[in-house]
């Protein structure tokens, strides 16, 4: 698969399994974990190690970027992950909106701990948490809303952190100043697409032209009426995602010499228009699908 091996290049084993030893001995400190993922493709944003890794800390997973995802289906997600044994919560880390549900959930996840420190005689002291997601879930974002820095110390740079070093944050919380990156798994095209789609994959390696018509694919399949809005454009059922695409093109004038499609700056702004929510809230992800998955698995 071309674009997996594309998509390999920074990702190559002794980076991962360096990355893998480092957070397994950061986790060893923490009370808590957070994990951000992003809430239109919770699954495809979510790196499936974690679960093992983590597998004995409380886990909030926090549903990243929710003002670009559809509030209904999100909520679908946080029960989901609550029948799994997790806290979740939906949030922008952009905007720090959802910031005290964090805090308020990150201190219920420690109720027991507090009670077991007491119960030993030891004095009360600040939740210890560290805060993992893969690049572009907005993770660096909610470190720098939780520390009131500009940015973060820290790059997606796996193993570069100076010592083990304890930030204070808001909340009264004490966070661990490292990385915590984590991966992507590419276990198929469809995960690879989805995070093509969010832009967590950077468009220089792809072909933004077959990424745009994928997205525009698939938003049709959620919702044909998103996409007629957006573009003044009706779709017929019967017809084919490419003559829609044609028909956008069209309507914003996106045509090249010879009277040919630019079907990369269409792809673009197909691209681009999602990314940035001029579409309305769209999820690509739903809890029914990953459902139906587990029960064909079993």
């Amino acid at each position: 698969n071309k674009m997996e091996e594309r998509m390999h290049i920074n990702w190559y084993p002794g980076h991962m399994k360096k990355t893998k030893e480092l957070l397994q001995s950061s986790l060893a400190l923490v009370d808590i974990v957070v994990e951000v993922v992003d809430s239109r493709i919770p699954l495809a944003s979510k790196n499936p190690d974690i679960d093992t890794i983590a597998a004995n800390k409380p886990r909030i997973i926090v549903l990243n970027k929710e003002d670009l995802a559809d509030q209904a289906v999100t909520g679908k997600w946080i029960d989901y992950y609550q029948k799994k044994g997790f806290i979740a919560i939906a949030m922008n880390a952009n905007s720090g909106n959802g910031l005290d549900r964090l805090i308020t959930a990150i201190d219920r996840a420690y109720s027991a701990q507090k009670e077991k420190f007491l119960s030993k005689g030891m004095i009360n002291r600040a939740p210890r948490i560290m805060i993992v997601g893969i690049p572009n879930s907005g993770k660096s974002s909610l470190i720098n809303k939780l520390t009131g820095r500009k940015s973060a110390q820290t790059g997606d740079r796996p193993g570069v952190t100076k010592g083990k070093q304890w930030v204070r944050v808001k909340g009264n919380l004490e966070m661990l100043d490292t990385p915590g990156i984590l991966w992507p798994k590419f276990e198929d095209d469809r995960v690879a697409m989805l995070l093509a789609f969010t832009g967590a994959i950077k468009d220089d390696v792809l072909n933004v032209e077959e990424i745009g018509f994928q997205l525009l694919d698939r938003i049709r399949k959620i919702d044909p009426a998103i996409i007629e809005k957006r573009y003044s454009v009706e779709i017929d059922p019967d017809e084919e995602t490419i003559e829609v695409m044609n028909r956008i093109a069209s309507e914003r004038k996106f045509i090249l010499r010879g009277k040919e499609i630019d079907y990369h700056r269409t792809g673009q702004t197909i691209l681009n228009e999602f990314r940035a929510g001029l579409m309305g809230r769209i999820t690509l992800e739903s809890p029914q699908e990953q459902n139906k998955k587990t029960d064909s698995e079993e």
